[in-house]
């Protein structure tokens, strides 16, 4: 467009302002942003920061500060936590994420159609996508980083500020790729298929439109982004790294990622919002006055063909694919540009529709979140009884079904050891890839995630236990507290020595304290839920996968 068309109301730098600050809203009012993952990071946090003041706390967990791709919140804490606190730190943090995103979403829309277009409010609603919502923080700050660089890079590029940009992105690509390795992927691709255009669109004339040459060039274009790759060889060939790449090419699973990418708690809800972006790109392929930009198709086919290569589990990091998902759609949504004969009319309809999508949605999430923040107050009141310092043994009630609305309860008891430096056992310990490991030993195979996790009876293929074989078969001498959080229907026999501290007056969730004067119960695997022969395989390929490296000890 020329430089002298006025801008629409979408198009102002007030307008992008606004937008950031609107996606924030979703996470004022809860005091701890209830997505599914955050506490357990929580926790690591705490142990980060007060390792050295507790020493029950080196007792428990093993921290180690390394080089590794997956640094980004843990680094901003340190700063951040010792001045304003730990939770309003990461409170503080986690707003920034969809911001930013939202930011980064009309900046590379506005840099590579000149005007933002009214279509590209579709996507905004994606800052909020189901990665997110797990609670992935570093992944998720990387991605949005890394959107907000491509946009730089695009800049720049148009600037014709080549040899800076070269400079520059040196030393960001790195910072990325510490902040987490996805973010750093991304941008590389992004990137890549932008230089191509680029590349083409220089030489077209001189050598026809060749391709090859085209990609070359832009291979060599990308090179300041490549020096990670050196970083990312250093980490996985430590000798104490863990972590497997597996599950290919699970197609069922691949389309109901992209289905769930706006997955929080209402299905109706969600999917017909996804409804919503795929009938917006529908039009841009049958509406004469839409079309798709070269450059960000491109981007968005390439993102499709990572998304389709990737597998589930990266290194030992499950739902490697599953991130990409609401990413390659909002790509794939800022891409549809419109052509000269559209009118002003017609766009500003698209863009009245495309801010009250984004505007339901985060009404949606909004009063999702307030509901999910009133379920943490509910059960929090227990840590009022638990003593700092306690070893604590939590268990949180889940089912064999994958329901659409996650609990975001099942890392609440890294709360205990984030606001009461108690023992938890829904820590992650998968060495290298984060920097905190379990070490406590006398917990056996009560020591980290999932086995805070129960069920009703024995799910299949997971290894969550079910509930009555997880109080009978607790080992009691490493714990003195047993917190139970929103548990199925369990047996009182199977649980002798348990004096009730404290009961939720809304729900099934109690606090006992363990009488270690009282014997374990005496009962069968079949008994408490199990047959005896599936607890032998269970225990021999829990076995096999640590001497493997699949999973911690």
């Amino acid at each position: 467009m020329d430089a002298g068309v006025r801008l629409h109301w979408w198009q102002t730098r007030w307008f992008v302002v606004a937008a950031a600050l609107i996606a924030c809203v979703p996470l004022i009012w809860p005091d701890i942003p209830p997505i599914v993952d955050l506490p357990g990071h929580m926790g690591r946090y705490r142990v980060q920061l007060d390792r050295g003041a507790h020493a029950w706390l080196a007792d428990w967990y093993d921290f180690q500060w390394s080089l590794i791709g997956n640094l980004g919140v843990d680094l901003l804490i340190e700063p951040l936590a010792p001045i304003i606190g730990l939770e309003p730190a990461v409170k503080l943090i986690v707003m920034a994420i969809p911001a930013l995103t939202v930011a980064g979403f009309l900046w590379i829309a506005r840099e590579v159609q000149g005007r933002i277009p009214a279509t590209a409010l579709f996507a905004l609603p994606l800052a909020y996508g189901y990665p997110f919502q797990f609670g992935f923080v570093n992944f998720a700050l990387s991605m949005a980083l890394a959107l907000c660089l491509f946009a730089l890079w695009l800049r720049m590029a148009r600037l014709r500020r080549l040899r800076l940009r070269a400079a520059v992105f040196v030393p960001l690509s790195c910072l990325l790729w510490v902040c987490h390795t996805f973010g750093w992927g991304v941008l590389g691709v992004l990137a890549f298929s932008a230089e191509m255009i680029r590349q083409h669109d220089l030489r077209k004339d001189r050598q026809s439109g060749h391709w090859v040459a085209s990609w070359f060039r832009a291979g060599l274009g990308c090179v300041p982004l490549a020096l990670p790759m050196v970083l990312m060889v250093a980490w996985r060939s430590g000798a104490d790294v863990t972590g497997q790449t597996a599950d290919f090419f699970y197609w069922r699973t691949k389309i109901a990622w992209v289905l769930m990418s706006l997955r929080d708690r209402w299905l109706w809800f969600d999917v017909a919002s996804v409804a919503v972006i795929y009938l917006v790109l529908f039009k841009a392929l049958r509406d004469p006055r839409i079309t798709y930009s070269r450059h960000l198709g491109l981007s968005a086919l390439f993102m499709l063909a990572v998304f389709i290569v990737l597998p589930r589990i990266v290194f030992g990091s499950a739902y490697a694919d599953m991130r990409l998902a609401p990413f390659m759609l909002a790509i794939a949504v800022i891409a549809i540009r419109p052509k000269p004969g559209m009118t002003f009319r017609h766009a500003s309809v698209l863009a009245a529709v495309g801010l009250a999508f984004f505007l339901v949605r985060i009404a949606g999430t909004t009063v999702s979140y307030a509901m999910f923040d009133r379920d943490y107050d509910e059960e929090l009141v227990a840590l009022n009884h638990v003593p700092v310092g306690a070893r604590l043994l939590s268990f949180v009630g889940h089912n064999c079904h994958n329901d659409w609305r996650m609990s975001r309860l099942e890392h609440m008891p890294a709360l205990a050891l984030e606001r009461r430096l108690a023992y938890t056992d829904d820590q992650w310990s998968m060495a290298g890839g984060q920097l905190m490991t379990v070490r406590y030993d006398a917990a056996g195979g009560y020591s980290h995630d999932p086995t805070q996790i129960v069920t009703p009876v024995r799910c299949r293929g997971e290894w969550w236990r079910p509930v009555n074989y997880a109080i009978g078969r607790l080992p009691r001498a490493a714990f003195d507290y047993v917190w139970l959080i929103r548990p199925p229907t369990w047996n009182p026999r199977f649980a002798p020595g348990l004096v009730p501290v404290w009961r939720s007056p809304t729900s099934s969730s109690v606090l006992f304290r363990i009488d270690h004067s009282v014997p374990a119960p005496e009962a069968t695997d079949e008994e408490l839920g199990i047959p005896h022969y599936i607890v032998e395989f269970m225990r021999r390929r829990r076995e096999r996968l640590i001497a493997s490296g699949a999973i911690g000890k």
